[in-house]
């Protein structure tokens, strides 16, 4: 009887499932999106009961799709959005409150009041930079602003989870409370040379440590799933047996596994990271310093670069402005004309990511004349997000100090070949893009398959990855500087937008 792999693939706008086979070959998918909610300006929330509900819609869904019995899966693996941030109560097993999404903004005041004492401990600890992004100011929004939160905390009735900790705690019927190193790490609350939870950062955030998940590994049966998961009358169990987030799946998915290797995912984010191994690369260029992976009895390390907008980008022109009907339409208009006309989009929708961290920049549109016309609009949304993920690039090639010369790409946009080809003049480098793009979900199903010997090892993995595309530069080193060049000038003039009028 043939086996397979689920895995749960649980991102920003929508939860997915995919089942897949030895070849790492996705035999059945299914998709659901879940309702965005934006309370107020810089806002934005999740329902964490629809996220499950749709999640558990999609598992049905591809199991019915595919027609594969409950008892050939092997394994569930697990990667989800990371530094969400979901509370619940103990007894009631409910959320208290939305959940808080990475890309909310409300700390950003509440951020600017640590000490410079106090940033440096963050950073130090955690890798990591005290900002809105990450969970900390998040979870302590949700204690002291919602009724009884902080009394229910000091009392051990509440729970505290990013989006892997509840899926798995919904899956196993409440039954396991856990999380995993590169999702704690994302926390705030995690030190990266102890890899555990750290009391000076619970003290500084003012989090009880009976609300957080047990840390383990990304690779490892965790347990077993509810009986009737499925249906009623299926009582088959299930292993759960990997949880990692998102960007570092993907870099996993990628096979990115040794040292100065780098991975693009293209998603309503942009998300950079490259694997510097079992040592600790601090940034000085405004990256972070992230866990890659908890696997085979070792912790990895990687440099990231987060744009906090990317596919959202494509979004805003499709759902805001309407000036394209779906996404794919817009590589045909960005080549339509010959270039941007000067032509530059900012969407820092909600502030700016890595390496600049600027919660208060917003976007804009530079450069417009009376013969600028919608494709010179939609190409430089594009630009933006190559623009954007360069960023990233060069500062990882300064703290690395040798320039990326390889980029594996993947993600929706991935597939968006005017957007690659210039991903690639603007970095100077080869880009190269996989057959099978889902490196997000292969990750975690590789993990999950590694885990109860669904694939022996690594070396079994790799020879599942193959390459759709290689595209090398078209443009000299001083046509890209001159583009980047008015890239930057956009970008400072976004700097602190709306500092002075609130």
């Amino acid at each position: 009887m043939e086996k397979y792999i689920v895995t749960l693939d649980e991102g920003t706008t929508s939860a997915r499932t995919l089942i897949t086979n030895k070849k790492g070959e996705i035999i059945a998918v299914d998709q659901s999106e879940f309702t965005q909610l934006f309370p107020e300006e810089g806002w934005v929330e999740h329902d964490a009961v629809e996220i499950w509900n749709a999640q558990h819609k999609t598992l049905i869904q591809a199991m019915n799709k595919s027609k594969i019995k409950s008892e050939q899966i092997a394994a569930i693996g697990i990667t989800n959005q990371r530094e969400t941030v979901v509370v619940w109560n103990k007894t009631t097993g409910l959320p208290i409150y939305n959940a808080i999404v990475w890309q909310d903004q409300r700390t950003a005041k509440k951020v600017e009041g640590y000490s410079q004492a106090e940033v440096d401990l963050v950073k130090q600890k955690t890798g990591l930079i005290v900002h809105p992004y990450f969970s900390a100011t998040k979870l302590e929004w949700i204690l002291d602003n919602i009724e009884g939160a902080r009394e229910l905390a000091n009392h051990g009735e509440l729970m505290f989870g990013n989006i892997n900790t509840w899926l798995i705690y919904r899956l196993s019927g409440g039954e396991l409370f856990i999380t995993d190193h590169t999702n704690a790490q994302r926390t705030l609350l995690y030190n990266i040379e102890t890899n555990d939870w750290d009391d000076d950062l619970l003290k500084l955030f003012n989090i009880p440590r009976n609300m957080l998940p047990e840390i383990r590994s990304c690779s490892e049966n965790y347990g077993l799933t509810y009986p009737g998961l499925l249906s009623k009358s299926d009582k088959t169990q299930i292993i759960i047996a990997s949880s990692i987030g998102d960007q570092q799946s993907a870099l996993f998915g990628q096979l990115c596994v040794n040292p100065s290797e780098s991975k693009i995912t293209y998603g309503t984010g942009c998300f950079i990271l490259m694997n510097t191994g079992e040592k600790i690369v601090r940034s000085t260029h405004g990256l972070v310093t992230t866990v890659a992976l908890a696997y085979d009895n070792k912790i990895t390390y990687a440099l990231e670069g987060s744009v906090l907008v990317a596919g959202a980008a494509v979004q805003w022109l499709r759902d805001n402005l309407r000036i394209v009907y779906n996404a794919l339409e817009t590589e045909w208009y960005a080549g339509q004309v010959h270039d941007n006309r000067r032509v530059y989009v900012v969407p820092s929708f909600t502030g700016l990511g890595a390496p600049y961290w600027d919660s208060y920049s917003r976007g804009a549109i530079f450069g417009l004349d009376r013969g600028t016309k919608r494709e010179h609009i939609v190409r430089a949304t594009l630009e933006a997000i190559a623009y954007q993920a360069n960023d990233v690039i060069s500062a990882m090639g300064k703290d690395m100090k040798a320039p990326i010369t390889k980029l594996k790409v993947d993600g929706g946009a991935a597939n968006n070949r005017f957007m690659m080809q210039f991903q690639a003049d603007i970095s100077q480098a080869t880009v190269i893009k996989p057959t099978n793009v889902e490196t997000t979900a292969m990750g975690a199903a590789y993990l999950a398959g590694l885990a109860v010997g669904y694939w022996k090892n690594i070396d079994d993995i790799k020879a599942n990855y193959q390459v759709d595309f290689e595209l090398e530069k078209n443009i000299s080193e001083a046509e890209s500087k001159k583009l980047i060049k008015g890239w930057n000038e956009a970008v400072r003039r976004t700097f602190s937008w709306t500092k002075d009028v609130e």
